[in-house]
C-alpha cells in the first residue's frame, strides 16, 4: 500500500511529520514523499537529517487552497499532519487560526 507511492505529508516538519518521514523511509519503500510545511527553516533541518533523495520539499501553508490542489497532483496518499497545536494563540490570533 505504500511501496512505490508518492506521499504527501502536511505539517511535515512537525513532530507527527518528523515521525512518520522515518518510519516510512525505514520501514517502507515509498516512491517520494513530499514535506508540505510553512517552516522553511524546519525543513532545512530535515533535509540534512534524513538526507534521502526521495524527500522533497514545498513551502506552503494548508489554508491556502490552490496550493494544496496544485501539490496534490501525482500525489497517492495523504497524511495531514497540519495544525495549530497551540489553543492560546488560536485565541489570541482567531482570523489567522481560521483563515480560509
Amino acid at each position: 500500500m505504500i511501496n512505490d507511492k508518492t506521499i504527501l505529508i502536511t505539517g511535515g516538519t512537525g513532530s507527527f511529520g518528523n515521525t512518520i518521514v522515518k518510519k516510512l523511509l525505514s520501514d517502507y519503500q515509498p516512491k517520494e514523499i513530499v514535506v508540505f510545511s510553512r517552516d522553511e527553516k524546519k525543513q532545512f533541518d530535515m533535509r540534512n537529517k534524513f538526507d534521502d533523495t526521495r524527500l522533497k520539499f514545498i513551502i506552503g501553508d494548508v489554508r491556502e487552497r490552490e496550493k494544496v490542489f496544485r501539490t496534490m497532483r501525482g500525489i497517492d496518499l495523504v497524511f495531514h499532519a497540519a495544525a495549530l497545536k497551540q489553543v492560546p494563540t488560536c485565541e489570541f490570533f482567531p482570523m489567522v487560526a481560521i483563515k480560509i
